[in-house]
């Protein structure tokens, strides 16, 4: 019985040509051999894998060869080539840094290197590993590798490029090796399989090459494993149940179950997949990587940024069909939420099956947030100006105080400039529906209501949105009580609406009459006085609607007397910085932070 030899070592590249992803490198090597300027020492850095020491086999092989070939490739049949690959070649030293990282070992290097070569032109020293040489020992290499013999060439490689000395990079060309391109590995799979006369499928071959996650020789032990386990048929089935990987037929279903809103196919492929032994980690993970793929599917351009087989690519762009770019993005963010929330969790069972109800429920919120608001005009009869139809009848204090200072109750165009007297019950703009959008860009758990600025505004509102105050001639007469006493319906719309900052000022400063319909009301400081200017435009169109008198106005004055120092509660400081940076205001809401 022969003894078995893995494929990693029975395939290793004896020529340039052979080596797989790295031509970038072979061929500036090879250039270098046959313009004959080759230099003292090189550095090949890169991750496992990737054929380092592989290419520093091959050049020490070359750089020897009597019988170079035109295309820079050793012949493989002159003395020195043959010596080489049975292995007793005394001009090609290879050391093992990882063992032999003391100073004395480099010591009993550089006592060989004044040892000149026999029959060849070079001698050429492999240093594997070379970060792991200790502190002292790349001290004593110094010296020797700035100014070696003219027949000694270095050649180091290291997986751990950062570890090295400066000095010591700065001693060498140093060639970078990419990671090796999936399609790349599978093609040079499928070589061997022909070779050996293995059965293969090629979605098999390249499942292993991206598990292989860009390192060929862990593709090849990967390889020798699956054919031992199927017995010389290499599947797409036996690959994942070998390698223990997710099947892309769960993660194209539950896309559809989401997109259907199937929320209870979705728990179930969910719990049929914990039962095969998978973590919910690993799935969540699979699933974002899954969304991505779709979202690369849905253009042409980055088609190519998919590393699929074409069974599977063809798959992708039949779901990308179906999938929209606001749903594939909003799911991708709660899977990335859930996975950096998954350790700290402790039933991460719950937080995957949460973050599946919010995938499967996103079109619902989209196709509610797509619903258009309502303009809210005013519609009157013809016949009768200024007064509305019995179902848009509102008295005043019916009439809603709006959150937004920036819309305060306005009427149409024709009550701007009639010149008929304001009728009792006077127009009221309607009400607008009030739409809960979930924030599906802020955290995993939060949502938010967004304010009725948010909502779209009509063309009139958009319009009018320049003059807040509402225009009218009526001048009735009215006494202080009755002032104060719409002053304090006022206040206490104010307090219903939640807002405490403003409503301190209605409540803490009554108004002074300063002049005949002229009122003034002190604050203690500048914030206090922004807030009542945001409220201005609503408290006197609701005076002047409810006491029929469009002369009344109400200044505001900080007191300087009347100031007390005291410390600036969260609110207020943020409101200040605010009113600097607008942007602080779209942070706090775009993440949904508290003020503490």
């Amino acid at each position: 019985m022969d003894n078995f030899i893995v494929s990693a070592r029975k395939y290793r590249p004896a020529t340039f040509e052979s080596v797989v992803g790295q031509q970038h490198i072979t061929n500036t090597l090879k250039n270098a051999i046959k313009n004959n300027q080759l230099a003292q020492a090189f550095l090949f850095c890169g991750p496992r894998g990737v054929g380092k020491t592989t290419c520093a086999r091959i050049l020490a092989k070359t750089i020897n060869c009597e019988n170079l070939l035109p295309n820079g490739e050793a012949c493989g049949v002159c003395a020195s080539c043959q010596s080489f690959q049975t292995g007793n070649s005394f001009n090609v030293h290879e050391l093992d840094a990882a063992s032999n990282n003391s100073v004395d070992d480099i010591r009993s290097l550089i006592e060989q290197v004044r040892i000149p070569p026999q029959a060849v032109r070079y001698k050429i020293y492999i240093i594997d590993e070379v970060h792991m040489l200790s502190q002292a020992a790349f001290n004593a290499f110094l010296k020797t590798l700035e100014e070696p013999p003219h027949y000694a060439i270095f050649i180091l490689a290291t997986t751990e490029k950062h570890k090295i000395l400066p000095t010591i990079l700065s001693r060498c060309q140093i060639f970078d090796f990419n990671r090796i391109r999936v399609d790349d590995m599978a093609s040079h799979l499928a070589s061997i399989a022909q070779k050996e006369s293995i059965s293969f499928e090629p979605d098999g071959l390249h499942i292993i090459a991206q598990k292989a996650d860009g390192g060929l020789r862990d593709a090849l032990s990967m390889f020798d494993q699956i054919v031992s386990f199927s017995g010389g048929n290499v599947t797409y089935s036996s690959v994942i149940d070998n390698l223990n990987i997710l099947d892309y037929d769960y993660y194209f279903n539950i896309t559809g179950s989401l997109l259907t809103e199937d929320s209870a196919k979705t728990l179930l492929l969910f719990d049929e997949i914990l039962t095969r032994g998978f973590d919910g980690a690993h799935f969540i993970s699979g699933l974002s990587e899954h969304f991505r793929n779709l979202l690369v599917s849905k253009d042409q351009a980055t088609l190519k940024l998919l590393e699929v087989s074409e069974g599977i690519k063809a798959k992708y762009l039949q779901q990308s069909q179906a999938s929209s770019v606001s749903f594939l993005l909003s799911a991708l963010n709660i899977a990335n939420q859930c996975d950096l929330s998954y350790k700290l969790s402790k039933n991460q069972r719950l937080q995957v099956e949460l973050a599946l109800l919010k995938m499967c429920h996103l079109q619902s919120v989209f196709n509610l947030a797509s619903i258009p608001a309502n303009g809210g005009e005013l519609k009157k009869k013809p016949d009768t100006p200024g007064i509305s139809t019995e179902k848009e009848q509102k008295t005043v204090s019916e009439m809603p105080v709006v959150s937004d200072p920036q819309v305060p109750y306005q009427t149409t165009k024709t009550q701007a400039i009639d010149k008929q007297p304001v009728a009792v019950k006077p127009d009221v703009v309607a009400e607008k529906p009030k739409v809960f959008i979930p924030n599906l860009h802020a955290s995993s758990t939060s949502v938010k209501i967004p304010s009725l600025k948010d909502v779209s505004k009509t063309k009139e509102e958009m319009l009018e949105e320049e003059d807040p105050y509402m225009k009218g001639d009526a001048k009735d007469a009215y006494t202080n009580d009755q002032f104060l006493q719409c002053w304090s319906d006022f206040a206490a719309r104010l307090k219903s609406d939640g807002k405490k900052n403003a409503l301190t000022i209605f409540i803490s400063s009554p108004p002074k009459l300063i002049a005949p319909d002229k009122y003034e009301v002190t604050v203690e400081n500048k914030v206090q006085e922004n807030y009542f200017r945001d409220e201005r435009p609503n408290l006197l169109n609701f005076l002047r609607l409810t006491l029929r008198n469009f002369d009344i106005e109400v200044s505001v004055r900080i007191d300087e007397k009347a100031v007390v120092k005291r410390p600036y509660t969260a609110a207020e400081k943020f409101q200040h910085m605010a009113a600097k940076n607008p942007a602080l205001v779209e942070l706090k809401n775009k993440f949904n932070l508290d003020l503490d």
